[in-house]
């Protein structure tokens, strides 16, 4: 009864497995959707299931490919092939009756199928032609590769030939690749197509156009719930589960029935149990023997117990013997301090560089300051001077006016009594005349603000005119030092790299004459490169900037010593820079990392140097082999900034130095001039001289025009003080005010000079602090070269720490070796004792304490077996009743051992259905999920809007597909689409079930069939894209259209078929 419990149990295993070998792993990682599938396991996660495969990825396309297919007499033909199909994409096109779908229905009953699956017949003899009274259909099956079945029996290929007969029987012959004969039975062929994971009878990987008809013409929901589990196995899952209970309540049936027997059994074994016990006396004296014999068995284990503990001493000896270790433990010691060492000093290095550039950034703000505060105090300078020169004209003015008060003062006097009638006369013309000068006070007043305003004016014209002309004289400055630069460069080319360039050469080459350098510094690195092409040459400089004049050093010393020569030819503002990295003979490899494009070089690329010190230093401190060089600024930023830059491409730079990155682009602000690289000096020279004599004609023309607004401004100041002197003369009242106003101006001149002192004394604490930031630099300068020397000492001596600890290590080694072989020793003799051990527990389980010796306990068991022998000879049925006995306790036995496994099987297989369930339900969900998202994604590809809700507890599946133009209706069925969108809406949700689905090929009879020309593009551009992605499975789709617009590709055959008979002759006529 067990038995047939198990027998149930493992046919459901064969068929689960089948069912996971269709289930691809779930690797889609879970997207947010708006459709929704309605489950009864909705809070459980999505992907916590994955199904193993029968077929691995390294075998797929290896195994199970159709190789080619043959028909004979078969339906309407008479012969069609053999056709020879490629291992990835097949179409097979032709006319209607030209045999396309006798194809495909040939494929499912040449491996096996029934003739139902086909929807093309009620039974086999259907197939047959007509008047012909057999049919034959071969399929060829590949069988390659590691995961082949029975490789060394079929080969590489396996022929499947089927013979169906008029009267409907079916006989099969599997054959090797040889043509030989291996098996006639059916079961061999079911257990190829196990093994290959092909199931003809499932629509995912034979699809005839009927069945996709039935599928999306179906009005009822449970219907298309029914496609998608058979589609995906899960119908034959769930059989599988239901088969199981049904099996579990008969075995529990059976075990109820067999616990009535046991109570039987149960009374007969008691019954010969008293019998057996009546011979107790004979028992206790075997009972003492068996004794003897454990006690013998455990102290033949005690002696090897000794043997072996005294093996185990010798070796704890050995392990307690920490000589070695100590000596390792204490060179690791030694070893972590100095990678410490050589760690702090690094990071000191990292905390005085970050100091470094903090000051030098400080000191170039210090700088800026001092530039505003100079240009602040020049300004108040001007406003102290024009304030001071204004109180001198203002006292000046007030003189003259005391002076002619009291001229009139005294004349009063003089001729007051004579004149004072007549002054009384005067007295209203005056007043009247008064009158009439007030009137021209005022409008005096107004002419001198008009006038001082046009002064001011003019003054601020002046300083800009001045400003300029200052710019423009730098500027031709530079101009004439490059001139003189370019012209002394005619004769040696090193002078382009600094007047004193040559001088520094000669410097290092007697250096290095007298053996001052380790290795000869190499440098300046514009000096050693050349181009391939010289119109790139901006872009180069572009690109190396301030290391053209940089020189390398194979190590600090000859830093210093070059340092020192440097000191003597230049200042040390404009030193050229020094970098450090070990010389080699080669160029660095980097070919891993380097940018490779089809169109365009790389710095690397375009660069002649004979030195591999020069590229490697590039590499180092540039990365030339990550930089491209494109002529064209356009072209530059589509390919940095169009799409996806190429791998391994960190900036472009074009021939007129543009830089260009993937998120951003500089361009200079004025024109790049190659200053290194040029490959005529003479054309340069020419063109820094037309740049020269236009800046002199500009200086000349700004220098005009400076003179003529100086005279403008005398002009203006004269009549200023014209129309001044007039307004005094007619105004004697305003001496007062006068007075006012050289107060008011004294107290702006004492506020503009108070300011003044102010911004000296700032400008003071600003060039201060800027020489202290100088000096900061220099000590830190020091304090890096004295790390530089610490670090190369800790490293040398890390390095000879860590000989020793190899040393020492190997010695550990050899004693742990010796240790080791001591240990195998005693794990030989642990066996034998263990050996010993489970013979001695076979004859007594419980461990013995011998308190005799061997040779005493072989006495005593001879002693009593003779006993024993002579008790027996006097009761002859003593075995008949222990036989008896033996029989009834071992049957009783055996049943309740039989009844109590099958009840903990029944228990460990009601959890075993309650986990696969929860598993299936979780399959099912995953499945159901990733079915929906695939089939919106190849929605969106025809601009239409749907979705799948599946409601596992009805087992109903709704699709719901709007057109593109009618999102916004409610409208929703598939039945409302043309008949392409729903041949398109077909491919959609196949191919949604392929994603989630495998075998080794995939059939689709007349996708295309009422598609117009745009979705049957759409569909054969998914079908190909997943082709290519699942490019180890093969593809056969039949179509009656024209596949012109297929891309021509190794991976696509095409099979056309030959039009009809019956139309070559209706035609002849």
């Amino acid at each position: 009864m067990q038995g047939k419990g198990i027998q149930h149990i493992s046919t459901m295993n064969k068929r689960k497995s089948n069912v996971q070998n269709v289930v691809k792993p779930n690797k889609t990682p879970r997207t947010e959707d708006t459709a929704y599938v309605q489950d009864e396991d909705e809070d459980e996660e999505e992907g916590g299931v994955q199904q193993e495969h029968s077929v691995s990825a390294s075998s797929a396309g290896d195994i199970g490919v159709i190789e080619s297919i043959t028909l004979k007499n078969f339906m309407s033909h008479h012969l069609l092939g053999p056709f020879q199909f490629g291992p990835n994409v097949n179409f097979i096109v032709g006319n209607n009756g030209s045999g396309k779908s006798a194809i495909l229905t040939a494929l499912i009953v040449g491996l096996g199928g029934k003739a139902t699956t086909t929807n093309r017949g009620a039974s086999l003899k259907s197939f047959v032609k007509y008047g012909e009274s057999s049919a034959e259909v071969t399929v060829k099956l590949r069988n390659r590769g590691s995961d082949s079945y029975k490789g060394e029996v079929y080969g590489d290929c396996i022929s499947v030939e089927q013979r169906i007969t008029s009267d409907g029987c079916r006989t099969c012959k599997i054959k090797n690749k040889a043509g030989h004969i291996i098996s006639t039975k059916k079961e061999e062929l079911t257990a190829i197509l196990d093994h290959f994971n092909i199931q003809v009878d499932n629509p995912v990987s034979i699809l005839n156009q009927e069945m996709s008809k039935q599928f999306l013409h179906s009005k009822s929901e449970a219907d298309k719930y029914k496609f998608f589990m058979k589609a995906t196995l899960l119908e034959q899952m769930k059989r599988d589960y239901i088969h199981i209970k049904q099996t579990k309540a008969v075995t529990r049936d059976q075990v109820e029935r067999q616990e009535e027997c046991l109570k039987d059994l149960r009374q007969l074994f008691l019954k010969k149990k008293e019998k057996y016990e009546s011979l107790s006396a004979l028992e206790k004296m075997k009972q003492s023997l068996e004794d003897l014999k454990k006690k013998m068995a455990w102290c033949l284990v005690r002696e090897k117990e000794w043997q072996v503990q005294q093996l185990m001493d010798e070796i704890e000896k050995e392990k307690n013997n920490s000589v070695h270790e100590e000596k390792l433990l204490l060179c690791q010691t030694k070893v972590t301090l100095a990678d410490k060492r050589v760690r702090d000093i690094q990071q000191k290095l990292g905390k005085v560089k970050e100091e470094d550039e903090g000051l030098a950034e400080t000191g170039r703000k210090l700088k800026e300051d001092v530039k505003i505060k100079s240009k602040a105090q020049k300004s108040q300078e001007v406003v102290y001077f024009r304030a001071e020169n204004k109180l001198k004209q203002l006292e000046k003015e007030q003189c003259l006016l005391q002076e002619r008060i009291h001229k009139i003062n005294n004349s009063v006097r003089r001729n007051h009594e004579s004149e004072h009638s007549q002054r009384i006369k005067k007295m209203s013309a005056l007043k009247k005349q008064l009158e009439k000068l007030e009137s021209e006070s005022t409008a005096l007043n107004q002419e001198i603000k008009e006038k001082q305003q046009a002064l001011f004016k003019g003054r601020e014209e002046y300083d800009k005119l001045s400003m300029e002309e200052k710019n423009i004289q730098v500027s031709l400055e530079t101009k004439l030092k490059r001139r003189n630069q370019l012209t002394a460069s005619r004769s040696n080319r090193l002078r382009r790299f600094g007047d004193r360039m040559p001088e520094l050469l000669e410097a290092v080459n007697r250096a290095h004459a007298q053996g001052r350098f380790i290795k000869k510094p190499v440098g300046p690195i514009g000096a050693c490169i050349s181009l391939k092409d010289p119109s790139l040459a901006v872009a180069v400089e572009s690109c190396l900037r301030g290391f053209m004049k940089t020189f390398c050093c194979d190590n600090y010393k000859d830093e210093k010593v070059l340092q020192e020569l440097m000191s003597s030819h230049f200042a040390r503002g404009s030193r050229p820079q020094i970098m450090v990295c070990p010389f080699t003979d080669s160029v660095y490899n980097v070919q891993h990392r380097r940018v490779h494009h089809p169109e365009f070089p790389s710095v690397l690329d375009i660069l002649l140097v004979d030195n591999p010190v020069i590229i490697n230093c590039l590499i180092d401190m540039r990365s030339i082999e990550c930089i491209l060089v494109i002529k064209n600024t356009a072209v530059a930023r589509r390919v940095m900034q169009g799409g996806r830059p190429p791998r391994n491409c960190r900036e472009v730079f074009t021939a007129d130095g543009d830089q260009v990155f993937t998120n951003r682009c500089y361009t200079p602000d004025q024109e790049v001039i190659v200053k290194y690289l040029g490959g005529d000096p003479e054309a340069e020279i020419r063109m820094v001289q037309s740049e020269v004599e236009n800046h002199q004609a500009q200086l000349s023309r700004f220098q005009l025009h400076l003179s003529s607004v100086k005279q403008d401004i005398q002009s203006m100041e004269e009549k200023l003080r014209g129309v001044f002197m007039a307004c005094k003369r007619n105004q004697e009242e305003d001496a007062q005010e006068n007075e006012q106003k050289i107060e008011l101006e004294r107290k702006n001149v004492e506020e503009a000079h108070a300011e003044l002192e102010q911004h000296n004394k700032a400008l003071l604490e600003l060039d201060q602090k800027y020489k202290d930031v100088r000096n900061k630099r220099e000590k830190l300068a020091d304090e890096t070269e004295q790390l530089k020397e610490d670090q190369v000492k800790a490293e040398a001596e890390c390095s000879k720490l860590e000989q020793t600890l190899k040393i020492l290590e190997k010695k550990l080694k050899g004693h742990q070796d010796n240790i080791q072989s001591m240990r195998v020793e005693l794990a030989a003799k642990e066996l034998e004792k263990e050996d010993f051990e489970e013979k001695a527990k076979e004859i007594c389980p419980i461990s013995q304490i011998p308190d005799r010796s061997a040779k005493s306990i072989d006495t005593e068991i001879t002693r009593l077996r003779e006993k024993i022998s002579s008790q027996e000879s006097t009761h002859g049925n003593q075995e008949q009743v222990i036989r008896e006995y033996a029989e009834a306790h071992g049957n009783y036995k055996n049943k309740s051992s039989q009844l109590r496994d099958l009840k903990r099987f029944i228990d460990r297989l009601d959890n075993i259905m309650t986990d696969r369930q929860a598993r299936y339900k979780t399959l099912r969900r995953s499945l159901s999920v990733r079915c929906k998202l695939y089939f919106n994604n190849f929605l969106i590809k025809l601009h239409c809007c749907g979705s799948m809700m599946f409601d596992h507890n009805n087992e109903t599946l709704s699709i719901s597909v709007k057109p593109p133009g009618q999102e916004k209706d409610n409208i929703n069925d598939m039945r409302s689409l043309s008949g392409g969108e729903r041949s398109f809406s077909t491919v959609c949700f196949i191919l949604s079930l392929w994603e989630i689905t495998e075998s080794p090929f995939r059939c689709l009879d007349e996708f295309d069939v009422y598609m117009d020309m745009h979705n049957r593009r759409i569909s054969l551009d998914l079908l190909l894209e997943l082709s290519e992605r699942q490019h180890l499975r093969q593809f056969i789709f039949i179509t009656p259209q024209t596949t012109s617009s297929l891309p021509s590709s190794s991976h696509i055959k095409i099979h056309q078929l030959q039009d009809p008979e019956r139309e070559s002759e209706e035609a002849l006529p």
